[in-house]
């Protein structure tokens, strides 16, 4: 799947109809931003079973605070509608590709049980 364009009226959808959904955080004039932005397209090649959305902080400031965004780039990783993991700053193709395999490795079951016994205390 190409990298999509998320905004705050997709979001919902989007997460709902997908397993795992990466997102990278940026705006227009962020330089980090923009040399990120083609290490973030060239591995979603490598995975179209993953959605990969790019989110404005600029347009969709809503979806940004709801992610407590404070930099960018900021990258999120979502499985099951559930964030496993949170990058401020951007990182190399191959740190982007082994946070997926782990991602992809994740015992959900498990992160689902762990997560039910802290909402619990």
């Amino acid at each position: 799947m190409a990298v999509i364009n998320l905004t705050a009226a997709e979001f919902e959808k989007t997460i709902t109809d997908n397993e795992i959904v990466i997102f990278d955080f940026w705006a227009e004039w962020c330089g980090p931003c923009k040399q990120f932005g083609p290490v973030f397209e060239a591995v979603s090649d490598k995975y179209p079973e993953i959605v990969f959305a790019k989110v404005n902080v600029e347009e969709e400031q809503e979806l940004a605070g709801m992610f407590q965004v404070r930099s960018i780039p900021t990258l999120v990783f979502m499985r099951e509608k559930i964030v496993v993991f949170s990058n401020p700053g951007a990182i190399p193709g191959n740190a982007l590709e082994e946070g997926i395999k782990q991602l992809l490795a994740l015992d959900m079951e498990k992160v689902h049980q762990d997560l039910a016994e802290a909402q619990q205390q």
